[in-house]
């Protein structure tokens, strides 16, 4: 998280120097910090009274944001969204009302999940053939004039099951507007034929440029969506797309939608 952090802020440096002091920070996450959750609990079952109370800080969800906004000298508000794989997208509309109300001048959008057994066991009930994947990405925004822009974001639809993804898939499709010029799509779909189903026949007719990225690097839950939106960014350098749709159906919360688009307007 850290080292997709600091890339998307532009800091290679070995030595961090304190980053801009309106600075925001929007960590979105899913599973949260399995491994540290894990440990704490392995050292209490096995002696309460040697188990290390250090350990228990880093299994809060949101002690990866805190730790990120001290690296960067952030000052500005620093926020933890827990969610499904709808998290990233809604820490994007998050940012950019934090940008539009000027509660901040730069906002960085960080999303991360651990690899644990644990979390691969719990991917079961919704498919046994999905492959769960770790990492991190991060995306930030300013409003500074720029060539790519965060030109959307869809209302959300709650969906919670089977069924609910399908409608949810549909209503989202039906939200997102082609605009003008070639649009482009960097879906969700993990290679995984039962759970991809919804998503499959949403997007079934879709005939611009299309990346599947998860089907590569796995689901990655909360940071799967974040690949999703680099993605994007990178299908409108690389081919005529003028504008990329990132849709995102969650396993058992909301689906959303972020369209990308080029430009250089000024705006968030």
């Amino acid at each position: 998280m850290v080292s997709a952090g600091l890339e998307a802020m532009g800091i290679r440096d070995t030595v961090i120097e304190p980053s801009v002091d309106r600075l925001g920070i929007v960590f979105c996450v899913f599973a949260g910090c399995v491994n540290y959750t894990r440990r704490f609990y392995d050292e209490t079952l096995r002696d309460p009274a040697t188990a290390s109370p250090l350990i228990f800080p880093e299994t809060v969800f949101n002690a990866p944001a805190s730790h990120l906004a001290a690296l960067l000298g952030a000052k500005g508000p620093c926020y933890t969204l827990v969610g499904d794989q709808s998290a990233f997208v809604c820490g994007l509309q998050l940012a950019a009302e934090w940008l539009e109300d000027d509660w901040v001048d730069d906002c960085l959008v960080v999303a991360a999940e651990e690899a644990d057994w644990l979390t691969a066991d719990a991917l079961k009930p919704f498919s046994r053939g999905m492959i769960l994947g770790e990492g991190a990405g991060a995306i930030r925004l300013r409003r500074e004039k720029s060539a790519t822009r965060l030109q959307a974001v869809t209302a959300v639809v709650a969906c919670s099951g089977p069924l609910e993804r399908h409608r949810a898939a549909l209503q989202i499709r039906a939200m997102m507007s082609p605009g003008e010029g070639l649009t482009g799509l960097s879906d969700g779909l993990v290679g995984c034929c039962s759970f991809d189903r919804a998503e499959a026949a949403a997007w079934s007719e879709w005939e611009g440029p299309r990346i599947s990225v998860k089907t590569l690097l796995g689901e990655g839950l909360a940071a799967g969506s974040a690949w999703q939106c680099l993605a994007a960014l990178e299908l409108l350098e690389s081919s005529p797309a003028t504008r990329v749709w990132v849709p995102v159906i969650g396993m058992n919360q909301q689906a959303v939608a972020a369209a990308w688009e080029k430009s250089e307007c000024s705006q968030p």
